[in-house]
């Protein structure tokens, strides 16, 4: 491959991945044509894109952003996977079709997050924290979680007061109605 050649794929990874904070690799090798096409329809469908790369050329593109580490350790044939709501999403997807029967060959085989390389057990990790969504719909329970009992503990003994007051009023009424009788 010419030099020039060279320099326009790294030019095209680096295009591809700007502004990217976070991306897992993947190995696709093994997957035959149809498998590997129903892969990207289905990660597509989810905003995840999926580039095949050349290492080498990789590491060129990616030398001096928040990357950089991903291909540090890296060998053989390589797929760039990244997008999706968050890394936590992105990783659950992987997870996902690599423990799925149909796309046996497929793995993950590292990544980076803030900067940080990640191998692919700690790829598999991050797969099973939960999703943003979750820990938001967790954060507001436990922020309504003592208001709630706050009200509950405010609205107990006044209630409780209210039902006894209605109580004596209802006697007295009953007790005047049989004196004017």
């Amino acid at each position: 491959m010419s030099k020039y050649v060279k320099n326009l794929i790294t030019e095209h990874y680096r295009r591809q991945l700007q502004g990217v904070d976070a991306v897992l690799l993947v190995n696709l090798v093994g997957l035959d044509a149809n498998r590997t096409r129903q892969l990207r329809k289905d990660l597509a469908e989810k905003k995840i894109h999926l580039l095949m790369v050349r290492n080498s050329l990789a590491r060129r593109a990616l030398k001096g952003t928040a990357l950089e580490k991903a291909f540090d350790k890296v060998s053989g044939p390589t797929a760039i996977c990244w997008g999706g709501e968050d890394i936590v999403a992105l990783s659950k997807e992987v997870a996902k079709y690599a423990g799925d029967e149909k796309f046996a060959p497929f793995a993950a085989k590292g990544g980076v997050l803030d900067g940080e390389a990640l191998t692919a057990e700690q790829v598999i990790e991050i797969s099973k924290w939960p999703s943003r969504q979750e820990l938001l719909a967790q954060l507001a329970g436990r922020l309504l979680g003592p208001a709630g009992t706050l009200m509950s503990a405010l609205s107990g003994p006044g209630s409780t007061l209210a039902g006894q007051l209605k109580q004596l009023a209802e006697g007295k009424s009953d007790g005047a109605e049989a004196s004017g009788s």
